[in-house]
């Protein structure tokens, strides 16, 4: 039986409170045992960065997969006090990615941040990611942390596009003490030497330089790079060819770079908590957030020659030790540099 009308019937518009920029983060805490055991507090930590320090109005999604009862209570609380603007609780554990693909399907903003449940951001993290969207045109994915290692994991469309160019080149690291402790944080004992000596920059027309590569522990992408996502969802819980397939391929199938900040802008804090986590986080400034119009940003497009031009073609080329030698020498490296990376390559 139906009694009255529905007063939301009659073409009525739905209306948002305005925003561009959403975060979404995939959460998997079964219980608080062994290597769960400081999960939350860890998870804690990266929501609370986010909240602080974020200058935009964001959005923030968190998908409990699989968390256990007491976990999902916790996060029914934070719903209801609007410190989380959707909440999406699955019984199942349907895995990293396709907990991400719940939000991101029907996701309108500008940008859209993906992060791990154990990223601690800091000030000025959000400025800096716009700042090389704003510098990069075909920026499609900007990691506010710059790691080692990244300058040809699908990197190639840069490489080729800035291969005589002296924009293209090996700088010096500008924060080493971060790239050690990304090292400690996936459980190096220490980062070796020849990966903090150089890092692959990119400078743009403005001077602003940002790291070739991209992590997607954290990062942050043009909405319309997910237009290229695969249909169906992802059969792993985790790694496989997941993450490659869903956050990595759509970036270079839109036409896209992969790129990351110069500077050092979050921690990736890993799954045991240490108290110098508390401490970074109680000494970031809490800023105050507005709606910040993302609209301007350019707008990457599809380009499938390209795409088979850059990583097809050009790309069997740094298969060849001799060119890869080549390309090292010419963008910066010494000949012990060159040495260390070729060892590790080849």
């Amino acid at each position: 039986m139906r009694s009255g009308v529905n007063p939301v019937k009659g073409g009525k518009p739905v209306i948002k409170a305005p925003c561009d920029h959403r975060v979404v983060i995939p959460l998997f805490i079964p219980h608080e045992n062994d290597y769960f055991k400081d999960a939350y507090k860890i998870f804690e930590l990266c929501l609370g960065s986010l909240l602080k320090t974020s200058t935009s109005a964001l959005k923030i999604s968190i998908i409990s997969n699989n968390c256990s009862p007491v976990i999902n209570e916790r996060l029914i609380k934070l719903y209801e006090q609007k410190e989380i603007d959707e909440l999406i609780i699955e019984r199942e554990g349907i895995g990293k990615i396709n907990s991400v693909l719940k939000a991101i399907r029907t996701a309108e903003e500008r940008l859209i941040t993906i992060t791990d449940a154990d990223v601690l951001f800091l000030n000025n993290w959000e400025q800096e990611v716009v700042r090389v969207f704003k510098a990069f045109p075909r920026a499609g994915a900007v990691c506010p942390v710059p790691v080692y290692r990244k300058q040809f994991d699908l990197t190639h469309n840069i490489w080729k596009d800035y291969l005589f160019s002296n924009k293209l080149k090996f700088s010096e690291v500008k924060d080493k003490d971060a790239l050690e402790n990304f090292a400690k944080s996936i459980g190096w004992k220490y980062l070796p030497e020849e990966f903090g000596d150089s890092i692959a920059t990119l400078e743009s027309k403005n001077g602003l330089k940002a790291v070739v590569g991209c992590s997607h522990f954290v990062a942050t992408y043009k909405r319309e790079v997910f237009e290229a996502l695969p249909e169906r969802n992802s059969p792993y819980l985790i790694d496989g060819d997941s993450e490659y397939l869903y956050l990595d391929k759509p970036v270079i199938l839109s036409n896209g770079y992969r790129l990351s900040t110069y500077s050092n802008n979050a921690y990736h804090l890993g799954n045991v908590h240490e108290e110098w986590m508390s401490d970074a986080f109680e000494q970031l400034d809490a800023v105050s957030s507005q709606f910040n119009d993302y609209s301007s940003l350019d707008r990457l497009e599809k380009n499938a020659f390209k795409y088979w031009l850059d990583f097809t073609l050009f790309k069997k080329l740094f298969k060849t030790k001799k060119f890869l030698r080549w390309v090292l020498k010419k963008k910066g490296l010494n000949d012990q540099q060159i040495y260390n990376y070729l060892d590790r390559v080849y």
